[in-house]
């Protein structure tokens, strides 16, 4: 057997080193990337106030008796905090927090538009039944003649005002908002009235001044039978009974008004009705099924303006991918010739617009169209009244101008990286063949162009079909459709009607606005699937 040569036995130790090395970075790499005592004590920071948070929901979850999002809530909790305390499950730990916003924000808010679209949720209607009775009874609550006064002492709990009250018979009772009078056996008295009461904090004049529009508006309920009545002060000193010029029948289910005698009744409708119709609101919230979808498209008041606001959508959003498109593909052509001198400059001149947010832009645009004070009318007009803004069609063409400075620059940018990417071997060719300037374009660089561009023309057509912010920043939807029976104007697009039915004006129904955005999801997904196989033909060319 023969033994290791001395240089054997240097190249194995010199091996050896290496290895122990590399092994020795490696446990540094490691300990780097799991950073240690430090980075395990944020994650503990973090899991705690993220636990906190998840607890608290759950609290408010069970207390309105919503099982079933706080059991989601715990698991989901609970699975993240063995993720992230286990060892190993690397992939887990980068991805539940994307999975977890994925879900809130994109998921969630589908699915929940999804239902609204098919309930009467709105003003009037966004609570539930008993709410809704109780609201009606105390909006029509009027004070009893002559009722006897109830000695009052208004204490505060945990920022919560409560009637501490004692009847003429000397009962001391407790009571607050939506929160009827309870029997009390341990209240601090002052001669025969109660003054004070373990727990809460008793508000003198001074508390009762600072507070006095909150304690003014409270009605606390004399019993669980809203038909009994409730107590209101007008000093803070004394309280008095009210009753409701409203009466409910909880067997007829029905709601009498007690001085014209009119009786209004639960048609399914969401809310109490009369023989006439006339409606009592607040109602509650109701499943109602397609019938928000059926107004959209046979509600005549609606139809109407709806159709409009549809076709003048297409119509911008397809102007706005044609202008932009044109202009940058025509500036990129330019900027690409070789004899183009200072060439660096004038691109960047060109980006400036798309380097500035869009709705600063367009604030400062529709400050330049101003009728009375704008840049152009003052200045470039000599003092004309062009009404950019208030017209029906001059406010469409602005509208379409704006968004042209808006987004030529980035058709600019991705036609000079496409045409960029064209080899010259093909135009030398053309050339050679004997084709013009126009043949080159239109049969060589134009179809390899649309290979490259096709699918970001698609998106800027999507994006232009729900471009809200330019829109709502230039001229807010306006001129406003006085005749229409929902708030939309002549250049408001789908998205910004939706957003005015559901938040702008007096009243918001949001179901409606829902079934609009499921309708504007329906047309945009439609459009673009035609769109991505159609240009699957363009793969060919390439």
């Amino acid at each position: 057997m023969s033994t290791p040569t001395t240089q054997e036995r240097a190249a194995n130790s010199a091996e050896d080193r290496k290895k122990a090395s590399r092994s020795k970075r490696a446990m540094q790499l490691a300990e780097a990337a799991s950073g240690g005592w430090k980075v395990l004590l944020l994650k503990i920071i973090a899991l705690a106030i993220i636990d906190a948070l998840a607890v608290y929901s759950m609290l408010v979850l069970i207390r309105s008796d919503q099982w079933i999002p706080a059991a989601i809530i715990l698991v989901v909790t609970g699975y993240a905090n063995w993720i992230y305390f286990s060892r190993g499950h690397l992939p887990a730990k980068y991805l539940i927090p994307g999975l977890i916003f994925l879900f809130v924000f994109q998921i969630f808010a589908a699915l929940y538009t999804g239902y609204i679209a098919f309930t009467n949720y709105g003003t009037g209607h966004n609570s539930d039944k008993d709410s809704a009775i109780n609201s009606l009874l105390l909006s029509a609550q009027e004070r009893v003649p002559d009722s006897p006064a109830y000695q009052l002492t208004v204490v505060e709990q945990l920022g919560e005002f409560s009637f501490l009250v004692t009847d003429p018979d000397g009962n001391v009772e407790i009571g607050g908002n939506e929160r009827p009078l309870e029997p009390v056996d341990n209240a601090d008295m002052d001669g025969s009235k109660a003054v004070g009461l373990a727990g809460y904090n008793s508000l003198n004049f001074a508390g009762i001044v600072a507070n006095q529009q909150a304690i003014a508006d409270m009605v606390v309920p004399l019993s669980d039978d809203p038909n009994d009545g409730a107590l209101r002060t007008p000093d803070g000193s004394s309280a008095y009974v009210y009753l409701s010029k409203l009466v409910y029948d909880e067997q007829a289910d029905t709601m009498t008004d007690t001085r014209s005698g009119v009786v209004y009744s639960d048609i399914g409708t969401g809310a109490f009705t009369a023989e006439d119709g006339t409606e009592l609101l607040p109602g509650w919230q109701i499943w109602v099924g397609f019938d928000n979808f059926t107004r959209a498209f046979t509600e005549e008041s609606i139809r109407a303006p709806f159709i409009g606001v549809l076709i003048w959508t297409f119509v911008f959003a397809f102007f706005s991918v044609a202008t932009t498109f044109i202009m940058g593909l025509f500036i990129a052509i330019v900027f690409n010739d070789p004899r183009m001198k200072s060439k660096r400059y004038y691109r960047v001149l060109m980006i400036l617009p798309y380097a500035f947010p869009g709705f600063l832009s367009a604030l400062v645009w529709a400050g330049m169209m101003n009728q009375e004070f704008g840049f152009i009318n003052v200045v470039l007009l000599g003092g004309a009244d062009v009404p950019w803004l208030t017209n029906e069609w001059l406010a469409k063409f602005s509208i379409l101008l704006v968004n042209l400075w808006l987004g030529f620059p980035y058709m600019f940018l991705i036609c000079t990286g496409a045409l960029q990417a064209i080899p010259d071997e093909l135009q030398e060719a053309a050339r050679v063949d004997g084709a013009s300037a126009w043949q080159v374009f239109r049969n060589i660089k134009l179809p390899l162009l649309f290979v490259a561009v096709a699918p970001l023309l698609i998106a800027s057509f999507a994006y232009n079909f729900n471009n809200f912010s330019l829109i709502y920043m230039l001229t807010g939807g306006g001129p406003r459709d006085a005749t229409a029976a929902v708030n939309v104007g002549a250049t408001d697009i789908l998205i910004t009607m939706v957003y005015k039915v559901a938040f702008v004006g007096s009243t918001s129904d949001y179901g409606l606005a829902s079934a609009f955005s499921i309708i504007i999801f329906i047309i945009v997904a439609t459009i673009s699937v035609i769109a991505f196989r159609r240009t699957k033909a363009l793969e060919e060319i390439n």
